[in-house]
């Protein structure tokens, strides 16, 4: 007999043993990993969570579970509403679910909650079921509670799924928060052609050095059959820089073929930009979490004659 489950695919314990199952079923098929646990009384068929994605989608999953509770009646906000919308966040602190009461007072950190005490003022919808911010709000909600790299990382995704600037300035506006200069500066440099969280940092990192800004996803013939590549980040088609993430990788797989046949792909595309004059500079997560990125790129870049010489030093 299959488990009953809702449109998210969400097992509830009471619903699962008003239908004739067991806890001792549920204990079992959560031991042998057929199930697994979303929160207390929630499951979800393993199956249904790929594993490359498994903890963002059981996150995405515990929000919905606590939105659909019986008896709920606040609004998902914050990263919980993001991770709903599809909204990428750089670093998203899963620890708990934020939701907003729509008052003015109210809020309290519980230990899986957060509970923000604001006004909604119109701006929630309906996705997935359930009650939560709008995208634009949600991106400002972010913005103004995080740092300049998170601020530039959520409005990158929210124009990239086809926020307008408008709309997001506009939900800014009614903001009143000490943050809100920075989120501000942060919008006026989002870039909606930024793929990944992993691209909009790399361009936070750059911002907060100084250092000149790249033109995104250039497009660019290549010679032999390789035909037509989008660079990362471009300077004066002189300097290519390329992040290289996990998800890169496998969303270039094709039909039948392993990443190591991906990784060989993207050797022969970075030595077609090399033929072509191109000066590649690649990097990666633990380069951005170690600092190690703006230091080579700002040693390529004066190699590449892109940044202004350093003035001589004066003797003693």
């Amino acid at each position: 007999m299959e488990l009953p489950h809702d449109d998210h695919g969400l097992i509830r314990r009471s619903r699962a043993l008003d239908t004739g199952h067991t806890d001792e079923e549920l204990t079992g098929l959560l031991a042998d990993g057929v199930l697994l646990r979303v929160v207390r009384g929630v499951y979800v068929a393993a199956d249904r969570v790929p594993a490359q994605t498994r903890q963002a989608d059981l996150y995405r999953l515990r929000c919905l579970a606590t939105a659909t509770a019986p008896g709920n009646t606040v609004v998902l906000s914050h990263q919980s509403a993001a991770a709903v919308l599809g909204l990428e966040l750089l670093a998203p602190d899963r620890t708990r679910v934020h939701v907003t009461n729509g008052f003015g007072e109210g809020g309290r950190v519980e230990r899986l909650r957060h509970v923000h005490a604001a006004p909604l003022d119109g701006t929630c919808v309906r996705r997935a079921g359930v009650a939560l911010t709008g995208v634009a709000r949600t991106a400002v909600d972010v913005a103004v509670t995080g740092s300049f790299a998170q601020a530039l990382t959520v409005f990158d995704s929210a124009l990239r799924i086809g926020v307008t600037r408008d709309e997001l300035t506009a939900a800014l506006g009614a903001r009143r928060r000490r943050a809100i200069a920075r989120a501000r500066h942060a919008l006026t440099l989002a870039d909606g052609r930024a793929a990944n969280p992993g691209e909009s940092w790399s361009r936070a990192q750059m911002i907060q050095a100084g250092l000149p800004l790249p033109m995104l996803q250039r497009r660019l013939t290549l010679d032999d059959d390789l035909g037509e590549a989008y660079t990362d980040f471009n300077w004066d088609d002189v300097l290519v820089g390329e992040f290289d993430g996990a998800a890169k990788y496998r969303e270039h797989l094709r039909e039948g073929e392993s990443a190591a046949d991906v990784v060989l792909r993207e050797k022969a595309r970075e030595n077609a930009l090399r033929d072509l004059g191109f000066e590649v500079v690649r990097w990666d997560w633990p380069d951005l979490e170690a600092g190690a990125m703006i230091p080579r790129l700002t040693r390529r870049m004066s190699r590449a004659g892109l940044l202004p010489p350093a003035p001589a030093r004066i003797p003693d």
